[in-house]
């Protein structure tokens, strides 16, 4: 089963689809999530979301001044700022 991942900024949405694998960088270290995963909630630190889509192909972004959630399947990345890089 896929995420359902929902990458927002303050003013826009940034991205938003299914993924395999999501990986985002906290104030506590980087975390990975993968379909399955026990609820989190975190607060983003300035870096990069990676974001595996369920085809292989990649999507990045830089993320700041946020926090991630994850809770049944579903990742949610709320950062202050937020733009792709590819």
């Amino acid at each position: 089963m896929p995420l359902d991942v929902h990458l927002v900024s303050a003013d826009a949405e940034v991205w938003t689809g299914e993924a395999s694998l999501v990986i985002a960088k906290t104030v506590e270290g980087e975390i990975g999530f993968m379909a399955g995963h026990e609820p989190v909630l975190a607060i983003l630190a300035e870096g990069q979301v990676r974001i595996t889509r369920t085809d292989g192909s990649k999507v990045i972004a830089n993320a700041q001044d946020g926090f991630l959630s994850m809770e049944g399947d579903t990742v949610t990345v709320v950062a202050g700022n937020a733009a792709l890089v590819s």
